[in-house]
């Protein structure tokens, strides 16, 4: 057995750590979760979701997600529609609030991103995705 501190998913939870570490202030003064942050992130990027494709692309099992929506609705972040094309799809999208804390916000996590480059390296930091990105696919 390999020793304890070489453990790859303890390896992969301290790094985690020190990422966040850079983005929980931000996180805090809006009074979001990582992953509240995290789901404004990708109905930003996506539009409307269903909340089966919001789960997996978030990382995020569907039972935490029902109570992490229903917060968000509670700030008036998120908001539910029927879909056009189909009545039965309920899709989740952005409120003009949660865009415009988005909006506000966003450069200021732009330059944390930057710090972080900066002090990792800018090919580091393309090899070190890379390497994410390959690890999960396997």
């Amino acid at each position: 057995m390999r020793k304890f501190d070489d453990s790859l998913p303890l390896k992969l939870l301290k790094a985690r750590e020190a990422a966040l570490n850079h983005f929980r202030p931000l996180l805090k003064e809006i009074s979001l979760t990582e992953q509240q942050w995290r789901i404004i992130r990708a109905l930003n990027e996506y539009g409307a979701l269903e909340s089966k494709q919001l789960a997996e692309c978030c990382c995020i099992l569907s039972p935490s997600l029902t109570g992490i929506i229903k917060r968000l609705e509670q700030k008036n972040f998120i908001q539910r529609q029927k879909s056009s094309e189909d009545q039965r799809r309920v899709l989740l999208s952005l409120t003009d609030h949660a865009q415009k804390v988005f909006d506000d916000v966003s450069p200021r996590f732009e330059e944390r991103y930057a710090t972080i480059t900066e002090k990792f390296g800018e090919n580091k930091m393309h090899e070190f995705k890379e390497l994410l990105d390959f690890m999960a696919e396997i």
